[in-house]
This record gives C-alpha cells, structure tokens and sequence, in this order.
C-alpha cells in the first residue's frame, strides 16, 4: 500500500506579485502608446491643416529669434528675394522608392540647399529638391531674384547612428539649418525653407510633394498598444496556468 505524497505545493504569493507587476508595467506602456497615437494624429492633422493653407508670406526675420520653429513645421509660405550664388551645401539622404503608379526620383542622392536672401534683409536655406547622385553634375546654383513657394520645416535632429557631418566641403547628413549656414558663411536662421514640388517630380532638383512628406510620417502607435496589451494578457495566461498546474493533486509514490 503506497502513501500519498508529502510534497509540497509552489508558493503562490512571489509569482502573483511579479504577475501583477508585470501586467501593471505592461498595461502602463500599452496605454502609453494609445496617448502617443492621439498626439501624433494631432500632429499630423496640424499639419495637414497648415500645408493646405493659401501660401502665406514668410515671417519677417526680425521675428525669428521669438518664433517656435517646430510650431511652424510645414507651414505654407511664399519666400521673396534673390538666391545668393555659390553658397551651396548638400544634405545626403536615400529616398524609397513610391507605391506603383507614383512619378517622383528616388534612390541615394542629395538634398541641395542654397542661400536666399529675402526682400526684408534676411537669409534662409531653400531646399531646392532631391539630385540623385548621377545627376549632381548636371545642377548648377540659382542665380538671381525668384519667389519660391514651399513650406517651413524645423531643424532635423540626429541620432547615434548619424555620421559625422563635413562641413569643410559642405556636405551634411541632417538637415540643420544652423550647421549649413555656419558652413556657407551665412547667418543661422531657426528653420528653412522646403520647396513644394513642380511639375512632374522627375526633374532633378525635385522639391516635395506635402501630401506624400505626411503619407510618409510613421503612426505605429496603435500596433504597439496592442503588443503591450497582448503581452499582459499573455504574462496572466501564463500564470494562470501555472497556478492550475501547482493545484494538481501529486501522484502517490
């Protein structure tokens, strides 16, 4: 005759109140995520709403030291003034590839940048467009008075993976407005000036397309909500289990 075994059943209480923070932390983040999502589509509407704007003319430069550049990102504008000849950098960058059916150039290249000086006295930077690499020979700086239409853009910000800048030769990896300038010789101002896309997209310096610049601002928020959340789900699951597995009655012996 066997005897029932005296082995002692799990505790219970440490895996409960690591289940309990776990799924706290979890759900904390997931909800975390969510508030982010509403920001960004706040953001986006904002500046879906600017970029739809009537043009409006450029701020005057003796404000710009109390102007909020990224409260001004995208907003439209007319810049009126003279290029200012040779003061040319490039920005590196690679753009993708669009959807089918989408007419714009892609691929490694530059973004070329070129001084402008407005009708008030002021510089700022024109991003005239994207020039693939096996065209750069072929552009030559802007000369002279024009009205350029386009959009305001704040500074872009670098990251640990950003290679170092060349300033001795003028070519960037961000879009730093202060940086180009102190390159060029120029006075810094806190934004640029993004030219809005003419014509058919494939004529190197192609400016931007706004609705595709926003199409292309990732909103991964709610994806990652639900990660979290599914993960919590999946951290009580798990315990849930276990505690089911320890109220087992033991084999006897």
């Amino acid at each position: 005759m066997t005897a029932p075994s005296s082995a002692k059943r799990p505790a219970l209480l440490v895996p409960a109140l690591l289940t309990l923070v776990g799924t706290v932390v979890l759900c904390g983040l997931g909800v975390w995520q969510l508030e982010r999502m509403q920001e960004k589509h706040a953001y986006i509407t904002r500046l879906e709403a600017q970029a739809a704007a009537a043009p409006a003319p450029m701020p005057a430069s003796a404000d710009w030291p109390k102007l909020d550049a990224g409260a001004l990102d995208l907003t439209h504008v007319v810049a009126k003034g003279s290029y200012i000849d040779d003061h040319v950098a490039g920005v590196r960058t690679t753009i993708a590839a669009g959807p089918p059916g989408t007419r714009q150039l892609s691929g490694f290249g530059r973004w070329i940048f070129q001084g402008f000086r407005l009708e008030d006295g002021g510089v700022i930077l024109v991003n005239r467009g994207f020039v693939p690499e096996s065209k750069l020979g072929q552009i030559r700086p802007a000369s002279g008075p024009d009205s350029v239409a386009g959009f305001l853009r704040a500074p872009e910000g670098r990251n640990a993976f950003t290679p170092e800048d060349l300033p001795a030769i003028h070519e960037f990896y961000t879009r730093d407005p202060a940086a180009i300038a102190a390159s060029l010789g120029l006075p810094p101002a806190p934004f640029y000036l993004e030219a809005e896309r003419e014509g058919d997209g494939l004529t190197p310096p192609a400016g931007v397309d706004v609705r595709e610049l926003i199409a292309r601002i990732p909103d991964n928020h709610l994806q990652y909500a639900l990660t979290w959340f599914g993960l919590a789900l999946t951290l009580i699951g798990v315990f849930v289990a276990f505690v089911r597995q320890s109220r087992r009655p033991t084999p006897a012996a």
